[in-house]
């Protein structure tokens, strides 16, 4: 992760981020829920490298809800033979290191934080130092009278490509191509370095890793 070695001067359209979303059990990831799925994407400046992608399904070793199911079609099945949750993380960082990105973007960003967090807690693993921006952090600098957090509703707002929903690779690209446009219209409103898309989506919860 390069966030600390970037100069703040660094134009905008020179800078590559992951953008990731997660799938899990529940809403309780900091507690009692598990991980069932990671995907990301990157993006290059302005655009969405969909050649790019990262998937994995993630074994909870637990039983996946069928109100869980019927959100994200996620089933048993399809998670049995899955890495469990570290080894998965683990294959995502490789992912992440490998695009030689500058930080982690994602859409509500601090519950896929958690809840990776919260599993690489439970194995005792710690790492430093991954940044994080939140769309949502982007959208309140950017237009804030809007006040929700639903990336569907986002995505129509500002026009944006929808993929699956509650698939985690399907939020992520939404999500990477509404990071593009909010990218976009920051650059329109005269901003155009890496230290002012900091400075505009300023965060105290965006360390990924504490």
């Amino acid at each position: 992760m390069q966030y600390n070695t970037i100069p703040l001067s660094t134009p905008l359209a020179e800078l590559r981020y992951t953008v990731f979303d997660t799938e899990t059990t529940g809403f309780q990831v900091g507690t009692t829920d598990r991980l069932i799925e990671i995907g990301a994407v990157q993006v290059m400046g302005f655009e969405v490298l969909e050649e790019g992608i990262f998937q994995t399904f993630v074994n909870p070793k637990r039983q996946i809800s069928r109100e869980i199911t019927e959100l994200t079609s996620i089933t048993g099945e399809k998670v049995r033979d899955a890495p469990p949750a570290h080894e998965a993380i683990l294959s995502f960082i490789d992912y992440v290191q490998s695009w030689n990105t500058v930080c982690l973007v994602g859409h509500y960003v601090s519950f896929d934080s958690l809840a990776i967090k919260s599993e690489l807690k439970r194995e005792k693993v710690q790492l430093k130092d991954w940044f994080t921006i939140d769309t949502l952090d982007l959208i309140g600098y950017i237009a804030p009278s809007y006040d929700m957090r639903d990336l569907e509703k986002y995505a129509r707002i500002f026009g944006t490509r929808m993929y699956d929903r509650h698939s985690a690779v399907g939020d992520a690209l939404t999500t990477a191509y509404l990071f593009v446009e909010l990218l976009w219209q920051f650059k329109n409103r005269g901003y155009d370095t890496w230290g002012e898309l900091i400075n505009a989506t300023d965060n105290s919860a965006r360390s990924l890793f504490l």
